[in-house]
Order: C-alpha cells, then structure tokens, then sequence
C-alpha cells in the first residue's frame, strides 16, 4: 500500500511540473511575439496608437458622455466623434466674423449707472380716517328733527344737523341763569372769597352748556333774555359727504350715541397691495402714480405715507398707503386702481430721489417737505432727514451700481452665467463666467461680482454661443461643475 501511494503522489507532481512548463512557454512566446511586433513600427505608429488610446470621444447631440474608445452613444446610438484637446474644460470659444453675423451676436460694455426698477402693484380707493367724523349726542334726548334724512348729501363745516330735545339741557340752563343772578346780587360789602367763588359759578355753568353743544352766542342770548332753551341744534364739525345715517326721527339717544357719519374727500387714501420681493424698492415719501378704471389715460399722483410693518401670510404682500389730493372729487372710495413706483437705485442696492436731497420731512406728514429743520405744518412734530428714511446721496458717478442688461445672462438654478468677448483676439472669441447677482432693477442687474467695469459682454445671441460651447463639451450653463470666478473680478456693486 505504501509503494502505491508514493508512485500516486509522484504522479500528480509531475502533471502539476509539465502544466507550469505549458503555461511559461506560452507566456513567453506572446511576451516575444508583442516584443517583436513593436518593433516592426515606426515611431509614428506608435505615436498614433498612444494618442489613440488618449483619445476621448463624445456625442454630438449629448456632450455629457464620454468614453475613451469609439463607439455609439448610449442615449442616441449616433457615433460618436473625438474631443479634440484644446476643447476640454476650457470655456473659451470663438468664431469667425461670418459666423458671427449670422449668430446676431450683439455687445454691450460693462458699465456703472443708476437704473431704474418698476414696482407694480394694484389696490383700491379708501376713505382717508383721518378725515371721518363721528356727528353724535352730547346729552340724552329725543331726536325731533333730522335736517340731512339721507346719506350721501354733501354738507359744508358748521352746516345744522340735528334738532334735538334734552331735558338735561334745561336743568343746565337753570344752573346757569342762577348764577347769573347770583352774580348781579353780588355787594360791595361782600368777601373777595363770596364775590370770586359766585363769578367762578358762573363760569362753570357757562363752560358746561358749552361741554353740552351750545355755542357762546346762545349762552348770551340765554342770559339777556333769561329764557332756557329746550332744544339743542347739532352742527357739522366738518365739511364733507354724510356716508352713514345712524337714527330715525323721534327716536331717543343716549350721550356719545352717533348719528352721522360725515367723511372729507378732498383728501383720500390708496390702498395697495405690494408683493414681499418688491419691498426692498419702497420708501416712506415716493412719489406714485396710479390710473383708474373711470378715466382711463388720466395720471394721478401721491405720496406713499405708511408702509404695513406686518406681511399677510396668505397673499404674501404688504399693504401700502398713499396720500391722494382730491381737490374736484374725481376719485372715490373703492375704485380699482393701478400704480406704479419708479425707484432709482444707487450703488448696494439703495434708494436715490434727487427732489429729496437734503431736505427734511414729517415722518406722519409726506407732504411737509422742508428745506431746514423744523415742526410739520399739521401735527407739530420735529422733521427728520430722509436719509433716515432709507435715502442716500449721489454724490458722483462711482456711487451708481455695477449693472448688466437682463438679457446678457443666462440663470440655470442658483447659477448665473455671461459671455465676456475677449479683447485683442484674431477671431471672435468669447469667455463664459459665472458671476454673481444682485436684484433685478428693471431691465438690469446688479452685480455684486464676476465682473469689472468696461469689459464687454454678450447681450444677444449668448444662447446660441452657449449651445456650441455643449456641443464642444466645454462648461457651459448646463454644466455640473461651476465656473470659477477669477480673483480680479470679485468686486462689490
């Protein structure tokens, strides 16, 4: 048994011998044969097989793909054509003039100025609150006579009103004619403190008809004559339209009970509507000029004088109140209107009005626009500068904003891409660069960096040269991979 296990063992070794032997000899043969084959070439073959394998090749119509050999495009199944060097990773192109013209390829400079945004938004016509007042009873009584019986009459500031019976206003007038009489039977011999304390009555009595909506003319008439008055008359406290009617005739009224409403509408509000991205454009004291639907071509014009601190949550607006003269009453409470504000922008995006330009203004008045400082006309508050309100200066030309035309760049998502023409080239030649935005003012943009003042970018047809730049697989809008900003070009606004 042992001599057959060793002869078995010897065995397999010597097949495990002859299949390495095989494997050495076939090896070097193929190792021989490349060797030889090699150098049969010519040193350009080899070059070319080299820059064969270097090669990538790429789709016509889908750019993104990329393999190292030729073959068809997993997307089209078009075959694919080789990506010339020059072409990788580089986002410079150009173009010959023919191709240009044809491309309408039109340019603009870079340049510093103050741009213009329009802020539309649209609202309604309102009652100026401050101009409507409350006609109501300044004591108990019974409601004989109603002059004005319905509303929308217009009544001039001290027009009557109400007549109105008031048993309180008789013991008051009693009050009053005693001490009238209190005061006629005053004696020479009487103490300073009798005769001051009687006239002091007197005064008191008369100053409380007056609380009671009696006028000083009728206070005399009632102490000449020694009569009291029963009824009291109500007068307008101001000129305007009655848009409320609050009582009937004959009916009983309580103290501070309203009657009228009377609202002045030689000065209104507009009510607007503006949408939160627009915020950034509004000031306390713009001018703002809005059409109606009643007159179609007609301009009207106000200043804004309160701006809603708080935002609706729903329509994402705010609301924004304009002052309106409305001398011949041509505007009325809830017509439809449409505005607009033209905001000039200087440079960080801020506000310029060069009527505003070191003047002072009431922040409750706009209208009270003063040179120095002073009091408003109208509330007596201290003016403030409209520097305070959000304005600034324009001194001189570098103050005006670095802008671009919309139409010079081309937004993908969060990146922002333009064609700079690069100068002292032989053939058109272009430079795509992503570069950084500001708001929208208009037909412009702010730039906060990417570029520089004077250099000259595309305006027209920078679609069309980005269209060829992904035909090339070069970085374009659509590309992955952002492109960087050259550190000479991180400029502010």
């Amino acid at each position: 048994m042992a001599g057959k296990k060793i002869k078995y063992v010897y065995g397999v070794l010597k097949i495990a011998l002859i299949v390495v032997f095989i494997i050495l000899a076939f090896s070097l043969g193929f190792a021989f044969r490349g060797a030889a084959g090699t150098s049969g070439m010519t040193e350009s073959q080899v070059h070319s097989a080299t820059e064969q394998e270097q090669t990538i090749w790429t789709c016509s119509m889908h750019p993104q793909v990329r393999q190292p050999k030729p073959g068809k495009c997993p997307i089209c199944f078009m075959d694919l054509i080789p990506l010339e060097k020059d072409e990788i990773a580089e986002a410079i192109i150009d173009f010959s003039d023919a191709a240009v013209k044809l491309m309408q390829i039109e340019t603009s400079p870079v340049e510093r100025k103050y741009v213009t945004a329009k802020i539309r938004m649209v609202g309604k016509i309102d009652y100026d609150e401050t101009r409507v007042k409350n006609i109501s009873a300044w004591v108990p009584g019974r409601i004989d006579r109603l002059y004005v019986d319905y509303t929308g009459i217009q009544v001039s500031k001290g027009d009557h009103m109400v007549y109105l019976y008031s048993p309180e206003l008789l013991s008051a007038q009693a009050e009053l004619l005693q001490a009238v009489k209190a005061v006629e039977n005053i004696k020479p011999e009487n103490s300073d403190l009798i005769i001051n304390s009687t006239r002091a009555t007197l005064e008191a009595a008369r100053e409380k008809l007056k609380l009671l909506g009696l006028k000083p003319e009728q206070i005399v008439e009632i102490e000449k004559t020694g009569k009291p008055v029963d009824h009291l008359t109500i007068y307008a406290p101001i000129g305007g339209v009655v848009i409320e009617k609050h009582a009937t005739e004959g009916m009983y009224v309580q103290t501070g009970m309203k009657i009228y409403t009377i609202a002045d509408l030689s000065q209104l509000w507009v009510k607007l509507d503006a949408y939160e991205s627009d915020m950034m454009w509004l000031r306390y004291g713009q001018e703002v000029e809005f059409t109606t639907e009643a007159y179609p071509g007609e301009v009207f014009k106000g200043r804004i004088s309160f701006i809603d601190p708080v935002l609706n949550s729903k329509t994402r607006t705010v609301k924004i109140r304009v002052n309106v003269n409305n001398p011949v009453g041509k505007l009325k409470p809830e017509m439809f209107v449409r505005a607009v504000v033209n905001s000039k922008i200087a440079q960080g995006g801020k506000i310029m009005d060069e009527r505003m330009q070191g003047k002072w203004v009431c922040p409750m008045h706009p209208d009270i626009v003063k040179d120095v400082l002073g009091k408003c006309d109208i509330c007596g508050m201290d003016l403030v500068t409209v520097e305070s309100l959000g304005y600034v200066k324009a001194e001189s030309a570098t103050q005006a904003p670095l802008v671009v035309p919309a139409s010079a760049v081309l937004i993908t998502g969060k990146r922002a891409i333009v064609y700079v023409q690069i100068p002292s080239t032989e053939k058109p030649t272009y430079e795509g660069r992503e570069i950084i935005l500001g708001p929208r003012a208009g037909d412009y943009y702010l730039v906060e960096s990417g570029l520089n003042e004077g250099e000259t970018i595309v305006t027209n047809g920078n679609f069309k040269i980005d269209s060829e730049m992904q035909l090339r697989a070069k970085p374009s809008m659509m590309s992955n991979n952002d492109i960087e900003i050259p550190p000479d070009h991180q400029n502010d606004m």
